[in-house]
């Protein structure tokens, strides 16, 4: 299968080695960066005579492949994603799939048009603990499920955001709960129903002035199912990245995993006691050795499964639209104080600009 990359940035490693392992036939490279493309062939030797493009447009018309990643900044994926779907392509988006419903619906709307996959790069739904998570709600363990935390305690420092200049705007990034934190929203999102019906919310900028969004959210998400969701999400954590946990309450079971990514179970405990907890926190939990995990690699195979067996994708662009318009009810709940009610006709990450100008 013809495989190519638009957007050669900090996550792209991730994408080529995904892309290797699952034998795609990887025919281009494209990034308005040279440099980008240069670094990235340096971290990857395999690729170092693959075609290079500065003009996805040009490459699709060029090389025809039929399956394309996205990670470029957040704010050009509608745009990109469409013209590759309009192209005939499959295509994978970065998460988070867009910055406002519009754009998400533009994306939806092409691909059932064309006909052609889409899966959002939640690529932490792939993370064997959180599988074994799915698995219990999926076979009812929990019973009656109560409330769920979701917990994103890292530290992003001004360097960070002086890397790229389109990080820490409302335009091209969105702030902490889209970027940093969207993957654990995705995850309890997907663990609670996908069905939240009001929001309420607080966000702010408590230490970083020099970008536009926000640093820091909490907020408590109410579902149709009757269930609540907690959200914690700050990048202020002094000394570096904590932990990204999620903790699942039922009237027959209580479930946290933790680590870097969620990769690590670290309390099991059910009614029906049918497995042991020291031997599912033992198998189920794996190390990880930076923050994008291992998920890549099965969210390829997977895509290209579902291309082949003419399936939905496991993390469908239904599912990236999902956990954007969360955020975004997130981000009005915290504009407008007061509690906002889902699904949300319209809304974008440009709304809140000048939200925490001082």
């Amino acid at each position: 299968m013809k495989y190519a990359l638009i957007g050669c940035g900090r996550v792209s490693p991730n994408h080529i080695v995904a892309a290797i392992k699952n034998n795609l036939e990887i025919v281009a490279l494209c990034d308005v960066s040279k440099n980008a493309v240069y670094e990235l062939k340096e971290k990857c030797p395999l690729i170092k005579k693959v075609k290079t493009y500065r003009d996805y447009k040009e490459m699709l018309a060029i090389e025809s492949p039929e399956l394309v990643a996205i990670a470029t900044e957040s704010g050009l994926h509608a745009d990109i994603a469409v013209d590759c779907i309009n192209a005939g392509c499959n295509v994978i988006i970065e998460k988070p799939i867009a910055l406002s419903i519009s754009d998400a619906d533009r994306i939806i709307e092409a691909a059932e048009r064309m006909g052609v996959k889409v899966a959002a790069n939640h690529q932490n739904r792939f993370n064997s603990s959180i599988q074994k998570i799915r698995s219990a709600v999926e076979a009812g363990r929990f019973g009656r499920i109560f409330h769920a935390t979701t917990q994103i305690r890292w530290c992003r420092t001004e360097s960070y955001y002086k890397q790229a200049p389109w990080r820490g705007t409302w335009e091209m990034d969105g702030g902490a709960l889209m970027n940093q934190c969207i993957h654990n929203i995705d995850l309890m999102n997907w663990m609670l129903g996908e069905e939240p019906v009001e929001v309420i919310a607080m966000t702010d900028n408590l230490n970083h002035n020099y970008i536009d969004v926000e640093d820091m959210g909490l907020a408590i998400v109410k579902y149709r199912n009757g269930a609540y969701g907690i959200v914690e999400g700050s990048v202020n954590v002094f000394g570096g990245d904590l932990e990204e946990a999620i903790c699942i309450f039922g009237e027959n079971g209580t479930v946290k995993a933790d680590g870097t990514i969620n990769n690590i179970i670290e309390n099991w405990r059910f009614a029906d006691d049918i497995d042991d907890e020291d031997e599912v926190k033992r198998d189920f939990s794996v190390e990880v050795n930076h923050i994008y995990g291992q998920g890549h690699t099965p969210l390829y195979a997977d895509m290209i499964d579902a291309i082949t067996s003419n399936r939905a994708p496991y993390v469908d662009m239904y599912a990236g639209k999902r956990a954007l318009e969360l955020v975004l009810a997130i981000y009005r709940a915290s504009k407008e104080k007061r509690a906002v009610s889902l699904p949300l006709a319209q809304a974008a990450t440009t709304d809140f600009i000048g939200l925490f100008n001082k």
